[in-house]
């Protein structure tokens, strides 16, 4: 069996480089050990997003009163949210399933192993192909804590599945994922305590946003224990306890679960790299050029495999870069205008450098800032609660980031990212007619 391109790995880089690869005409096979969508589909940004809607309709729920809706006592019925959850789940699988068939890609599913820089083997059988995109994604990284081999601890697979209610949660890494599992777990009314190995939560975004968003879960009850280093976990008779090292001081905490949320690391296992020379870097993630393309001619690899942007859309515009230089367009990955949200409630959402990149690389800026109250529609929609846009631009007045704490966010910032990928100066960007009323009308005001 001969294809013009073989890809490994179904998630977002996966399946968008075998529709893009199959509606340009090309014979195209996928493999996917698993199921079609990754992780993102089905135990990362849908799933997690799912439950957080839930959360979100629940916190409003009980808030009803600021708004003039009286709201008896909330129940959340966790069962059925776990259940909801797997129903878009499968519902968002089928369509992706339905895309590849549509453009006549052949799913093969198996783990598949590279036997030389133009065949592959899955189920005993071998694949014949001119390129190949390795799409491989990655997998959560478990630290080597003393006593974690003892323990049930859990990752973000686990605390997508519970159905019971859960009294305490230490949440071990205050990222983005551990941060949007902090949201989820205290709008059910558990006890969370995040613990950071980092002086600030959620690590590259703007310091000062993941500070704001830090004070507005304090006050919901979330404890936060910052630049902290756990050290050991035990079991004890009602759940596990986590010892930690602040300041050379040695402390203690329990909780019913504990959930590791330390970051992910790229899955090159199993795929047979070794022969192929591949440039990697010291944590061997495989190094790519602007074209996705490996040192090896006519091996791409895009997504979380290649570590640039673990980010689902980045690996989607990844695919679609590598596909095009595939067929024979010029077309280049630029990651200066990549966007990031984190859902929590409120959410946070940024797009290219924070205050602290420039600092660090020694780049003259300006910072802009607004109180979310200046929009209209906000106000209106979010009662007691403020935010904050901040935007940074270079000595000419060209756009170069910005950064969002306030609901909302997230259907905005793409206004931003636009305005950074094109390189627009202030002035150029506030020529833009925003529909009144809404959020993004924030933007216009600087």
């Amino acid at each position: 069996m001969k294809y013009q391109v073989a890809i490994i790995g179904g998630g977002p880089a996966g399946y968008t480089a075998a529709e893009a690869a199959g509606k340009a005409g090309m014979s195209v096979v996928l493999f996917e050990k698993d199921k079609l969508g990754g992780v993102c589909l089905n135990e990362g940004c849908i799933p997690t997003k799912t439950l957080l809607c839930s959360a979100k309709i629940a916190d409003h729920s009980k808030e009803g009163n600021k708004f003039g809706v009286k709201v008896g006592d909330v129940d959340i019925d966790l069962p059925k949210v776990i259940a909801r959850k797997g129903k878009v789940v499968r519902k968002l699988g089928l369509g992706i399933k339905a895309k590849m068939e549509g453009v006549g890609v052949t799913i093969v599913t198996g783990e598949a192993k590279i036997n030389d820089a133009h065949s592959i083997c899955c189920n005993d059988e071998v694949y014949e192909c001119d390129n190949i995109i390795i799409c491989t994604g990655s997998k959560t990284f478990i630290p080597p804590i003393d006593g974690i081999e003892n323990v049930e601890y859990w990752t973000h697979k686990e605390a997508l599945e519970n159905k019971e209610p859960l009294r305490s949660l230490i949440i071990i890494g205050g990222g983005v994922i551990g941060m949007e599992f902090a949201s989820f777990f205290n709008s059910l009314g558990t006890d969370v305590t995040v613990i950071e190995m980092l002086d600030e939560i959620l690590g590259p975004i703007d310091n000062e946003i993941s500070s704001l968003l830090r004070a507005e879960y304090t006050k919901k009850g979330v404890k936060f224990i910052l630049s902290a280093k756990v050290t050991k976990l035990a079991n004890e008779v009602d759940g596990i306890s986590v010892a930690y090292k602040v300041d050379g001081e040695e402390r203690q905490l329990s909780a019913n679960k504990v959930m590791m949320s330390v970051g992910r690391r790229p899955s090159v296992d199993l795929l047979g790299l070794d022969f192929l020379n591949l440039n990697v870097d010291r944590r061997g993630t495989i190094i790519v050029d602007e074209h996705l393309e490996t040192s090896c001619k006519g091996i791409y690899a895009c997504g979380d495999i290649n570590g640039r942007s673990m980010l689902a859309h980045t690996a989607v515009r990844e695919a679609e870069v590598a596909v095009a230089n595939i067929i024979g367009k010029q077309d280049r990955m630029n990651y200066d205008a990549i966007p990031s949200v984190v859902y929590t409630n409120p959410e946070v959402s940024c797009v290219g450098k924070s205050e602290e990149e420039l600092v660090i690389d020694g780049v003259e800026y300006k910072t802009f800032k607004l109180p979310m109250s200046y929009s209209g529609r906000f106000v209106a929609e979010n009662e007691g609660l403020n935010g904050m846009c901040k935007l940074l631009t270079d000595n000419d007045d060209k756009i170069i980031g910005v950064h969002i704490l306030g609901n909302s966010s997230s259907e905005f910032i793409i206004a931003a990212n636009i305005a950074i990928e094109q390189g627009m100066h202030l002035e150029d960007f506030k020529r833009f007619v925003f529909p009144h009323p809404t959020v993004s009308e924030i933007l216009r005001e600087f």
